[in-house]
C-alpha cells in the first residue's frame, strides 16, 4: 500500500461537501492525508470533517465560494495557516446553471459559468502551486467531464468550461514539470450525484444512459474517488498532463454492431 499512502500529505479540496468531491475527501483521508474540506457552506464542510474525524482522519473546513478571488485567497492561507502546506490541490466545484441551447444563454450566465468552472481554478492554481513547487512538488487534479470531448446540444457551455479545463492541466503539467508538480485531469462520464441529476432522475432515462456505457450502469461518486487517490499518490508518479475519461467505456461504445 505504500505506492498509495497519502500519510502527511494536505489536500484541497474544493466541493467537498457532497458528490464526487466527498468521495475525494473521505477517500483520501482513508488512506492518510490531511484535508481541507471546502464548499459554499461551512456546516457542510463541517459535517464532511465530522465524518473524516470519526473514522480516524485528519480535516478541516473552510467555507469557499469559488466565484470569488478573496475566497479562494483565504482558502489557500486557511489550508497554510492550519497545516502548513498543499500538497494535493483538487479543483473538484463547478457549476451549471443553465440547461438548453448556448445561443440563448446570456453574457452574465456565460461569465459566470466561465468564471466558476475555469477561472477559479486557474486562480487558484497560481496560488498553490509556487508553493508546491518550493517544497519540491506536489499533484493538482482537475474535473473535467466526459462532455469536454463532444458536442453537447443542453450544456455546451458547462461542455467548452471543462474541455478548457482539460486544456488547462496540459499547460500547467508543461510548466511545472520542471518543479516536481504533476498536473492531470479527470473526466467522469455521468455520475449519481445531485449535480447530474437531471440527467438520471427519470428511470427511462437512467437506464438509457447506463445502456451507452459497457459497464451498463451509471458512475457513482466513489468509482471517481478512487481514480483521484490514485493520481495524487506516488503510484501515479510518471503521469501528468493526461486527461484520465472514467465513464465506464461510454466514449468507446457503440450500439452499431
Amino acid at each position: 500500500m505504500s505506492l498509495f499512502d497519502l500519510t502527511g500529505r494536505v489536500a484541497v479540496i474544493t466541493g467537498a461537501s457532497r458528490g464526487i468531491g466527498r468521495a475525494i475527501a473521505l477517500e483520501a483521508a482513508r488512506m492518510g492525508a490531511t484535508v481541507v474540506v471546502s464548499s459554499r457552506k461551512i456546516e457542510a464542510c463541517q459535517a464532511v470533517v465530522a465524518e473524516i474525524q470519526a473514522a480516524g482522519g485528519k480535516a478541516s473546513a473552510c467555507a469557499c465560494n469559488i466565484g470569488h478571488k478573496s475566497d479562494l485567497e483565504a482558502l489557500v492561507a486557511h489550508a497554510m495557516r492550519e497545516h502548513g502546506r498543499i500538497d494535493i490541490l483538487i479543483p473538484n466545484a463547478a457549476i451549471n446553471p443553465v440547461y438548453g441551447p448556448s445561443s440563448k444563454v446570456s453574457d452574465e450566465t456565460w461569465n459566470k459559468v466561465l468564471t466558476a468552472n475555469l477561472t477559479a481554478t486557474h486562480w487558484l492554481c497560481q496560488m498553490v502551486l509556487p508553493g508546491m513547487a518550493e517544497r519540491g512538488g506536489g499533484s493538482v487534479i482537475l474535473l473535467s467531464s466526459i462532455v469536454s470531448i463532444v458536442g453537447a446540444a443542453k450544456i455546451g457551455i458547462y461542455a467548452i468550461s471543462k474541455a478548457a479545463e482539460a486544456q488547462l492541466a496540459r499547460n500547467l503539467a508543461v510548466e511545472w514539470g520542471e518543479r516536481g508538480i504533476r498536473v492531470n485531469s479527470i473526466a467522469p462520464g455521468v455520475v449519481k450525484t445531485d449535480f447530474a441529476k437531471a440527467l438520471y432522475e427519470n428511470p427511462k432515462s437512467a437506464a438509457a444512459i447506463a445502456n451507452m456505457t459497457c459497464l451498463k450502469r451509471l458512475g457513482e461518486p466513489g468509482d471517481i474517488a478512487g481514480v483521484a487517490v490514485f493520481l495524487a499518490s506516488d503510484a501515479a508518479r510518471y503521469i501528468t498532463g493526461q486527461l484520465i475519461l472514467v465513464d465506464g467505456g461510454t466514449s468507446i461504445f457503440s450500439a452499431i454492431g
